[in-house]
């Protein structure tokens, strides 16, 4: 998907470079939060990865509750979870992620890509960071 098509696509916007994520990205994502921490318990944010864009293994960590929502919204990428098999994603999706659970995501090389992640309220919430998605691995989902 090109950009001009993608812009029009992306409802909620693209928001500001997400330079305080950048490291544990490989490529430029858009952070466009929707509602403030502040204000509700609940935090949801639109993320926009640019082409091949795709962020490190990751876990979301809880003791109780947790995890973390993705509702598909723009172009077209991937979700994977440690062990099983990448599933495409596309708009209208949505991907429940339970806590604790070694996972990435990120846009499909040839198109932008957009989902709105929201936080899953919790007991001792907090991400772990991982290691980068391996690139061969990677391109081979590109082939599919």
């Amino acid at each position: 998907m090109n950009n001009d098509l993608f812009e029009q696509e992306n409802i909620f916007g693209l928001g500001q470079e997400n330079i305080q994520f950048a490291p544990y990205f490989k490529g430029k994502s858009y952070l466009n939060p929707l509602n403030s921490p502040q204000e509700c318990p609940v935090f949801l944010a639109n993320v926009t990865f640019e082409p091949s864009c795709r962020n490190n293994w990751h876990i979301h960590k809880a003791t109780k509750g947790g995890g973390q929502l993705l509702i598909c919204t723009a172009g077209s990428g991937w979700y994977q979870e440690e062990g099983k098999e990448a599933i495409s994603l596309e708009p209208g999706m949505v991907i429940t992620i339970p806590a604790n659970v070694k996972h990435w995501h990120g846009a499909k090389k040839d198109s932008w890509f957009s989902h709105i992640a929201v936080e899953v309220p919790g007991e001792n919430t907090c991400n772990e960071w991982c290691e980068p998605v391996d690139d061969e691995a990677y391109h081979m989902l590109t082939k599919q």
